[in-house]
């Protein structure tokens, strides 16, 4: 069994903003593979699916970013699972927008949400970075990752989450490189 969670804020005027892209991975999983609908549980709300071949609980936690880990701790300890079959979806300044990159470990380089992820679980887990690109200036990067993704992006942005979506089965085997490349070839087209 694999938890994946989607890192966000929850409420309506979040949903649009660039931090919010790891709720929107897991609302496309969902939308492109017809899960269930969500259950509220573990400070979130999460769906049980599978996926090329793999039992998946999905999970987006409604603690608001800062307090993403213990959401996930929850889930982790009733399905008696651990940080490498964890995978968390989430914004990633440092990458161009839209770009896909997975990683296992690491440090939290100034995100909230997985400094909060390894402080209640540790570093192990594997990471799906979306980029959102950087605006240029420290003194902005608070405004543009809290702020709603352009008009002129929104395409972009539907695209790659259906792209995501629809090579996910890569993920879900554990073929992280085949992933990336599949996303990043579709991106392209």
């Amino acid at each position: 069994m694999q938890l994946w969670v989607g890192l966000g804020n929850p409420g309506a005027q979040y949903a649009m903003h660039r931090h919010n892209v790891g709720f929107m991975v897991i609302d496309a999983l969902e939308q492109v593979h017809d899960f269930p609908p969500p259950k509220q549980k573990f400070r979130g709300w999460t769906m049980e699916a599978r996926l090329g071949g793999e039992k998946l609980v999905l999970l987006k936690p409604a603690t608001f970013m800062n307090e993403s880990g213990t959401s996930v701790r929850a889930a982790m300890d009733f399905y008696k699972l651990q940080p490498e079959d964890v995978t968390v979806f989430y914004d990633e300044l440092d990458l161009e927008p839209f770009r896909v990159k997975v990683k296992r470990g690491g440090g939290a380089a100034g995100h909230n949400g997985i400094r909060s992820m390894i402080a209640h679980i540790g570093p192990e887990f594997r990471r799906v970075r979306i980029g959102i690109g950087h605006p240029g200036h420290k003194a902005r990067v608070t405004g543009h990752v809290l702020g709603n993704f352009a008009k002129a992006e929104i395409d972009d942005l539907a695209d790659m989450l259906g792209v995501i979506a629809s090579e996910a089965d890569w993920l879900a085997k554990g073929d992280d490189a085949r992933f990336m490349s599949e996303v990043a070839m579709r991106m392209q087209e």
